[in-house]
């Protein structure tokens, strides 16, 4: 579904991105994971379109997305912290991003997560007004609402209570079950033993390893992820 071919890019003399070759299949869960500075903003936003890489090339069902940038209509974001103007009310939010996406095409909605999250009573509320975990819920309400084959979630946890952390874990689950390739970063490892079933991990630019988790705990001999992970760091 999304494939990178020997992705690079530098910004000065950073190389933030350094020959980075992965396949992402549908039906897959996979956390992008590494420390800060890795190189995963930088390759999540090349995969957007966000980012223009200086050699190499990325496709989307089998296109260059150079060449194709309406793919970007099948992928939802939900950024580490959105940004929204101030003045606006939740439910103006969401009707301006149906206004935007939908343009007389009929989209089918999926608002499971607005209603889990209690957001139908909030809809008058300014955005100016709100938490930053009530902020993070309209954000990940805004990134299924469409029905996107491709989900790409940055710390999606991220201040969310608990319960609200267990509804969106949940709905992962279920979109990945739907056969919807799901893309994850987080720095809240033990987050991510229950949802993914494979794992990108970068480190200066540079891919480290790409393999199924089942594969990564057979090789660490580790059930979890934060210490398979911290063993191979420490063989390497």
């Amino acid at each position: 579904m999304i494939i990178a071919n020997n992705v690079s890019k530098k910004f000065g003399k950073l190389k933030a991105l350094n020959n980075i070759s992965v396949t992402c299949n549908k039906g897959e869960c996979i956390a992008l994971i590494g420390p800060n500075g890795s190189g995963k903003t930088t390759f999540i936003k090349s995969i957007l379109g966000m980012v223009v890489p200086d050699s190499g090339f990325i496709t989307f069902n089998g296109k260059n997305i150079v060449h194709d940038w309406l793919y970007r209509q099948y992928i939802g974001y939900m950024p580490q912290i959105g940004r929204y103007p101030d003045n606006m009310t939740i439910g103006q939010i969401f009707k301006m991003m149906k206004d935007i996406r939908d343009r007389g095409k009929n989209i089918p909605t999926d608002e499971d997560l607005i209603e889990a999250f209690g957001l139908n009573e909030l809809l008058r509320k300014r955005m100016s007004t709100l938490s930053g975990g009530t902020r993070q819920k309209v954000s990940a309400s805004l990134a299924f609402l469409f029905n996107p084959v491709v989900l790409i979630l940055d710390e999606p946890t991220a201040g969310l209570d608990p319960l609200a952390s267990e509804l969106l874990k949940k709905k992962i689950i279920d979109e990945k079950l739907n056969g919807k390739l799901v893309l994850i970063t987080s720095h809240v490892l033990s987050e991510l033993d229950d949802l993914i079933t494979q794992v990108i991990y970068m480190q200066d630019g540079n891919l480290m390893f790409h393999k199924s988790l089942e594969d990564l705990r057979r090789d660490t001999g580790e059930q979890k992820l934060s210490k398979a992970i911290a063993s191979v760091m420490q063989k390497n």
